[in-house]
This record gives structure tokens, sequence and C-alpha cells, in this order.
């Protein structure tokens, strides 16, 4: 299987790349908009795209060729203002759905944020996020794309530990974004996921295990 991760140079999309690399059966096709960005994903071995998620439909349709999967891990980060995250968050999500369309590309894994699909618990600070979050999501609901719409919580950098919770609604709390990764990995393979949207934080259950129970 071929599958594309959008923000494959984000922290996340990284560690999705090397995952989907290691398992030997699948390749991923890391969509990055910088050349100097394409070096250490050819030397894992994995495919390469380069496109601007604020170009065209027409420009994301072309790394969805002979794909089998799209993953969508961009974001606009931290630093930006709400411009920023509308046209990223937003935009170019919903400009990657419809290019996956075009493309007959069925299988789309998004990652959200926990909480945004209830408007009360919409941080304060940051309204625009949550969203933007929200109706990328609310769009590929109604997209007919095979979804999977995973909302973490607070992403940290420690070492996955393969274990989580998954659930419609769950309190905030953490979890590392490699753990993360290996969720998205096993969305993939389960299609018991699609149609699926779900928080997720650090827990103790296996994250198979996990995400089935959803």
């Amino acid at each position: 299987m071929n599958i594309l991760v959008v923000g494959a140079n984000g922290k996340i999309g990284k560690q999705v790349v090397r995952k989907i690399q290691d398992t030997g059966n699948d390749t991923a096709v890391a969509m990055v908009r910088k050349e100097e960005q394409l070096g250490p994903f050819k030397e894992m071995g994995a495919k390469t795209a380069l496109v601007d998620l604020e170009g065209s439909i027409d420009d994301l349709a072309s790394a969805c060729k002979d794909v089998d999967a799209v993953v969508f891990t961009a974001g606009s980060g931290g630093h930006t203002g709400a411009d920023k995250t509308m046209l990223i968050d937003l935009d170019a999500a919903i400009k990657t759905m419809k290019a996956a369309k075009q493309e007959g590309v069925k299988r789309f894994v998004i990652v959200s944020a926990i909480g945004v699909h209830h408007r009360e618990k919409w941080m304060d600070k940051a309204k625009y996020y949550s969203a933007a979050k929200h109706y990328a999501d609310e769009w590929l609901k109604s997209s007919g794309l095979d979804y999977t719409i995973i909302r973490p919580g607070g992403l940290t950098n420690e070492d996955g530990t393969g274990l989580v919770q998954a659930a419609v609604d769950l309190e905030r709390g953490e979890i590392p974004r490699e753990d993360v990764a290996t969720t998205i990995l096993a969305a993939l393979s389960d299609n018991s996921t699609i149609g699926k949207s779900f928080d997720l934080t650090s827990g103790k259950t296996p994250i198979a295990e996990a995400i089935k129970q959803v």
C-alpha cells in the first residue's frame, strides 16, 4: 500500500513516514513543500512529493496519484496567526480531501485535536484553531471518503508507550507524538475505524485494542 503523508516534515508526520517504512510492506509518499526537506525521506526509502499546501487542488492531486490512502498530519504550528491556521488546518485539509476524491483515493485519516467536536470545549485562547479543526473534520465526514478522525490531546515528545485511551469523548490529557503515529498506522490497517472519530490520550490499553473499542 502506498500511503501519502501530508505534513511529512512535521513532528508527527516524520514518525508516520518512518513507521510506514519500517513495516516492510507499505511505502510512504512523504509530501513536503521545500526541496531541501526531501533528503531524509529519500534516505528512509520513502517516495516523495514536492507540493505546497497553499497551492491548487490539482497540485495536491498530483501527489495523490497511485496512492491507496492519505494521512493528513499538517498543521500551521503554534507560532502562526489565525490566517495561516485557516489556510493550512482548514483550507488545505479540504483541498487535500478534494484532491483525494479527484484521484479516486478513498481512505483518509486526519489528525485533529481533542474536544474540537464540542464548541463548548474550544480553547479560549485559540478559538480559530479549534474552529479550523472542527470544520475540516465536519467536511471530511460529509465527503464520502472512508475517513478516520483522530483527535489527540496535548502532544509531547516523549517515547511512546503503546498504551492509550480512545473514546468519542475524553478529558483533556497528553499523549506522545509517537503514540499518535502508531495509532494512525493501526487505524489504516483496521477497517473497523472507517467512519469513526475519537479523542486520544495516554492510557492503559494497547493501541490496536483501544481503537477497536471506539
